[in-house]
């Protein structure tokens, strides 16, 4: 029997926005290419996808296919291994969006690896802007 793709409706963007605030940590924003491995009845699946964020609960992908909601995968990167589960998918103009909520044992840690382009979001509240002179 074929395994049927399950995904969630895009909503519109404020619901999208609240879904991606859900995680309790921080979320570091980053850009870096990872493998993703998961099963189908056919056998195992590998690709490439693009790690578009990541905190140590749960991280977002950008995959070209769609993944069922509670799927299990592993996300590697060098010799890191994550392993977790789909929480989200849906499509958005060039792609799929596939957050992952990582296993209980397996949280994600800066000392394990640091993604290229790894930003924290927060920096940009923390810097100060020298007031502006007055134009006469």
């Amino acid at each position: 029997m074929a395994s049927r793709t399950v995904l969630k409706p895009l909503r519109p963007a404020a619901d999208l926005m609240h879904m991606q605030d859900r995680r309790s940590e921080a979320r570091l924003m980053c850009a870096d290419m990872v493998k993703v491995q998961w099963k189908e009845d056919s056998g195992e699946v590998t690709c490439t996808g693009l790690l578009e964020d990541i905190s140590p609960s749960g991280a977002c992908l950008q995959l070209d296919s769609p993944l069922a909601i509670d799927k299990k995968l592993v996300i590697e990167y060098r010799k890191v291994r994550l392993e977790g589960s789909v929480c989200y998918c849906f499509f958005r103009e060039i792609g799929y969006w596939v957050g992952v909520q990582f296993t209980a044992r397996n949280k994600w840690s800066r000392k394990d690896f640091q993604p290229k382009h790894l930003f924290d979001p927060r920096k940009l509240l923390t810097k100060t802007v020298p007031p502006r002179k007055a134009v006469q």
